[in-house]
């Protein structure tokens, strides 16, 4: 390489997930409300990816949801759930799911792995609705 070259890096877009965990009889407005809160957390910036539990993701609410933002979805294993570490803990959730909270669990999990949560777990008014957002790993493969 001679002294007039130049090195060139690529370095990957961050990717902005949210994690949506929510009750079987939630409507879409608990969601978007859960995510507007946690959106305003994060200062609007937009929302690359949402992510749920798999057993979830088909529901006409997480659906319409994606719809709404246009945002690719990921359907999270319930065992791979299990594998993130949660900076908010229910006991209920823990229990039924082995983490302390779905949506944090979902949007590391689908950031990938050096995820980072940006925002932890909001419920929504009406306790039907939870969403995180995460980060992931700069230069991941997300």
């Amino acid at each position: 390489m001679d002294g007039n070259a130049t090195r060139c890096t690529m370095e990957r877009d961050i990717v902005i997930v949210a994690g949506i965990g929510f009750r079987g009889a939630a409507e879409l407005s608990s969601l978007c409300t859960a995510l507007k809160m946690a959106t305003d957390l994060l200062g609007h910036r937009g929302i690359d990816i949402l992510a749920t539990l798999d057993n979830k993701a088909g529901t006409a609410a997480f659906c319409a949801l994606a719809d709404t933002l246009g945002a690719k979805t990921v359907a999270v294993a319930a065992h791979d759930l299990k594998a993130q570490e949660t900076m908010t803990k229910s006991e209920r959730i823990e229990q039924r799911f082995g983490t302390g909270s779905v949506a944090e669990a979902a949007a590391l999990a689908a950031a990938g792995p050096d995820a980072e949560l940006l925002v932890l777990r909001v419920v929504s008014p009406d306790g039907m609705a939870t969403a995180a957002i995460a980060k992931s790993a700069e230069g991941s493969k997300t």
